[in-house]
């Protein structure tokens, strides 16, 4: 079977943003002006394509990112656009990274209303961490308070200097009714029942001048970033709108410029222009470098080529739970191709796994195909051993790609199932959903034989919760949401310990002597061997590290896990005859417990990113709420007749605040948050945790 488009008509894209700032909506359009939707789907009526989900369609808002593909024609040429609808809300942060990951190009949407909101700012770092080159969409232009102007401010201060407005409104708010094209000077009316009937006119007298005065700050800044143009620029020549935009496309791609667009989504305006502009600005597969990876037998640093003549490699992205079909797994082709009925291995895990089907996916539908190539966004059915991040490649040519890092969940829940019959399907429904999520980590509490799950947030749990009822039908009782505390050390110490037993016959015989030290917040753990002279023989050094590893999942302080410290084995002895690894396990947690007991523990906390957004009158109510749960106030602003508040709070004193700000706003209040870092417990509420009163 033949590749129906070239790579170069390629383009994978995402579609990034805060939580409402109307992605979904701008994602529908696009499927309706491409023609993949035949009707306009509304996220207000239930009824978006993209949220397939019911808890999404309940809700309004995105929890799994869905792919689609569509095509559009540009200058009589069509382009296949691979499309990834990511959520915007924090508590699903997994869905954007893994995403990010695999995609050459993002359009990043901004509420024209509020601008630059805290969540755009966490998922446009997502994006600088994999270079993903963006385009910007001011969208919901037609709202009460919006404007072009100050969103793009906001998008000059907080993320980059480097945007660049490439359309203008004309009109805004209930008088918005199309865009001008800086590059053409020409003013697009969207007519037609959805906008789908697109007429180019003059520029408005009235907006002539203005257009002028944007378009010249537009011609510099692109001319400033290729020396060919700005001699031309610097000589007064005119620059023609082909070499504008392509050499704003390679500067688009390179990262150093920023188109920025307009419309709105909801009253069909704008969406036309933007998604010529994915095709001009955003790259296909063979404008990026090669994708990177290490050959699993040499350790050596590898390339591949974006063609179907290398040899095939993907990345897993992504493991979702079907109702019809069971496991799917999306992937990203980076080279080759691969045919159904084949196997690839998973290097990774070392095995082999059959592809039996490929599907192409639209949002929840699915068409079938016999093979897929460099550049396609496509899933399989049925791997067995195979989730998000793992590499899939040709076995006489082994690649293993970059690992996407996730995140450590922050919030933990006691969960149990309400019959006995419901307790054999939890453990297999919470496994396939930890599969899908590898944010959501699930765990038995030995002492109390209860499972504790944790994720990113309470909307987060609440929703697996939510699934385990509807797809899996299991009922289960909640607990209340405890934090996930952690502990470390702030001084040096050092201990030794020794564990010797003797019992008629063979006896044990372990004895180490350790070093702990602190290590920077978010450093993680790290173990040096310092061992000389064969003090202890090479082969007892992994049963040590891993005696200090299981004493650190129980903390000294209060049980809970200890991160960001450094032990260094420094000395001990051994046994000729007695000393096995399991004695050396045990002597090295007894040391570590020993030493961390004397190097002042203490509990760390996670503390919330907070932005409250609430009317002008609450103001000192909320503050004053927001102190009492040990809150730290930023900066506060206004917006239109609303005050925003940025604080940084303790998780621990989050629970419930949904309620309290609607009973404090008179329910006109609304607040985002996200996970900012960990802290030190003050010592009055780290004794009330370490007694058991505060959960």
């Amino acid at each position: 079977m033949a590749r129906t488009y070239p790579i170069e008509k390629y383009r994978d894209i995402g579609i990034i943003a805060h939580i409402d700032a109307g992605k979904t909506t701008f994602s529908e359009r696009v499927l309706f002006y491409t023609g993949i939707s035949h009707k306009v789907g509304e996220v207000h009526d239930g009824k978006a394509v993209m949220d397939w989900m019911e808890q999404e369609r309940e809700r309004g808002i995105t929890i799994t990112s869905a792919a689609t593909t569509c095509f559009w024609t540009v200058n009589d040429e069509e382009y296949r656009i691979n499309i990834i609808d990511t959520p915007g809300h924090i508590d699903f942060t997994v869905e954007v990274q893994r995403s990010l990951r695999v995609l050459d190009g993002a359009v990043v949407v901004f509420d024209g209303v509020a601008g630059v909101e805290p969540q755009s700012e966490t998922v446009w770092r997502q994006a600088d961490k994999f270079n993903v080159p963006r385009i910007c969409f001011i969208n919901k232009l037609d709202r009460m308070g919006a404007s072009f102007e100050k969103s793009l401010e906001s998008i000059w201060q907080k993320l980059s200097p480097s945007a660049l407005a490439v359309t203008l409104p004309i009109g805004e708010e209930s008088n918005f009714r199309g865009v001008i094209d800086l590059l053409e000077m020409k003013a697009v009316i969207f007519e037609g029942d959805f906008g789908q009937i697109i007429k180019k006119e003059e520029v408005p007298e009235s907006m002539l001048e203005q257009a002028k005065e944007w378009r010249a700050k537009m011609v510099e800044k692109i001319a400033g970033e290729d020396e060919v143009l700005l001699e031309k620029y610097l000589a007064g020549e005119e620059i023609s709108i082909e070499e504008l935009r392509a050499s704003l496309r390679k500067s688009t791609i390179e990262g150093k410029l920023i188109p920025v667009f307009c419309g709105s989504a909801l009253k069909n305006k704008g969406i036309q222009v933007m998604l010529d502009a994915i095709i001009f600005y955003l790259p296909n597969p063979t404008d990026l470098p090669p994708v990177e990876g290490v050959d699993p037998k040499t350790e050596e640093t590898i390339k591949r080529e974006p063609s179907d003549s290398e040899s095939f490699c993907a990345l897993a992205f992504k493991v979702a739970n079907d109702p019809y079909v069971g496991t799917l797994t999306y992937f990203r082709v980076y080279s080759g191709s691969l045919k159904k009925g084949s196997y690839a291995l998973n290097t990774t895990t070392g095995e082999k796994e059959r592809i039996g089907r490929i599907l192409r996916m639209h949002s929840a539908e699915r068409e079938e195909v016999e093979e897929v190539f460099a550049g396609d966004i496509a899933a399989t059915v049925g791997l067995k051993n195979t989730s998000t991040g793992h590499t899939l490649c040709d076995e006489n040519n082994p690649i293993i790609l970059e690992q996407i890092v996730f995140p450590e969940p922050v919030i933990s829940i006691r969960i149990e199932p309400k019959t006995k019959a419901d307790q054999e399907k939890m453990g297999v429904s919470l496994k396939r959903l930890m599969d899908e999520d590898p944010t959501f980590r699930v765990k038995g509490d030995l002492e109390t034989a209860e499972t504790i799950i944790s994720g990113m947030g309470e909307l987060h749990l609440d929703i697996i919760v939510d699934r385990l009822r509807r797809e899996f039908k299991i009922d289960a009782n909640v607990g209340r949401p405890q934090v996930a505390y952690k502990e470390t050390i702030k001084t040096f110490s050092e201990a030794e310990g020794k564990y010797v037993r003797q019992s008629g016959g063979r006896g044990q015989y372990g004895h180490v002597m350790l070093k702990v030290e602190p290590k920077e917040r978010e450093s993680g753990f790290e173990f040096i061997d310092e061992i000389k002279g064969g003090a202890i023989p090479k082969e007892f050094i992994p049963a040590i590290q891993k005696g200090v590893k299981e004493a650190m999942d129980k903390g000294v302080v209060a049980g809970y896990p200890m991160v960001d410290l450094s032990v260094t084995l420094h000395d001990g002895s051994f046994h000729e005859v007695d000393s096995s690894e399991m004695a050396f396990k045990i002597a090295a947690s007894m040391a570590f417990q020993d030493a961390t007991k004397k190097a002042k523990p203490i509990l760390l906390e996670p503390i919330m990113k907070l932005e409250v957004v609430i009317p002008a009158d609450f103001f000192g109510d909320v503050i004053g709420d927001l102190s009492s749960r040990r809150g730290k106030i930023g900066e506060t602003k206004d917006r239109l007749q609303m005050k925003i508040i940025d604080a940084k709070v303790p998780l621990s004193e989050m629970f419930g605040y949904a309620t309290s700000l609607r009973s404090l706003t008179a329910g006109r209040g609304t607040f985002t948050m996200e996970f900012d870092r960990y802290e030190e417990v003050p010592s009055n509420i780290s004794q009330q945790i370490i007694e058991g009163r505060k959960t």
